[in-house]
């Protein structure tokens, strides 16, 4: 709509302000869900962290002796973790392009990368000369890496959900792609805690 005026008989055209609705500008409630959720899941972790690191202030020889660490495994699970963040994003970029075949496949590749990282975690507890209950740095290790092995599975049958309704959906497309591009969040922060954790434990002396 504009309105027309004349200064000193020329003619001027005056846009006139539209109106901004509000509703159209706010964030849709699943995505702040999953912002509040991740926040949550960040203060959890960073309250795990802080017992770690008190216990580890407040312990003379750490680790202590006997608790030995195999590196050079865990490090070859981390590359398998990083590497799968990346096909995660090449996933959430083939189903914005629409290609349901794309998203699938890369996702299928993200939950084996993600398999193989669970199948060497277990491995590596089963190799552990100690056991949670030794001493507080065991206790310290389980749990952390133990609670990070939880949210590594419960992302894995997240992938499984969303891969079953994007087979399943006949309109594969811009609905589908929200719920896609939160499973990738959640996959990231994963991700990114552990990268923290494997510094904090396997790397920092």
């Amino acid at each position: 709509m504009t309105a027309i005026s004349t200064t000193g008989g020329v003619p001027a055209t005056v846009s006139a302000a539209r109106r901004v609705d509000p509703s159209n500008y706010r964030p849709a409630l699943i995505q702040v869900g999953v912002i509040v959720w991740l926040a949550s899941e960040l203060m959890f972790f960073s309250g795990l962290f802080a017992a770690y690191f008190s216990l580890r202030a407040a312990t003379p020889v750490w680790p202590p002796k006997g608790d030995v660490l195999d590196v050079p495994p865990v490090l070859v699970a981390t590359i398998l973790l990083v590497l799968s963040s990346f096909t995660m994003q090449l996933g959430v970029h083939r189903a914005i392009k629409g290609s349901k075949a794309g998203f699938l496949g890369w996702l299928a590749m993200t939950f084996v990368l993600g398999g193989l990282f669970e199948g060497m975690q277990i491995s590596d507890y089963v190799g552990r000369p100690f056991a949670i209950d030794t001493d507080a740095y065991s206790s310290a290790f389980y749990t952390l890496t133990g609670f990070h092995f939880l949210h590594v599975l419960a992302g894995m049958l997240g992938m499984i959900i969303i891969g079953t309704r994007a087979l399943k959906t006949p309109r594969f497309g811009h609905r589908t792609v929200p719920a896609i591009e939160f499973m990738s969040y959640y996959w990231h922060f994963v991700d990114v805690v552990w990268v923290a954790l494997f510094l904090a434990i396997f790397v920092l002396k």
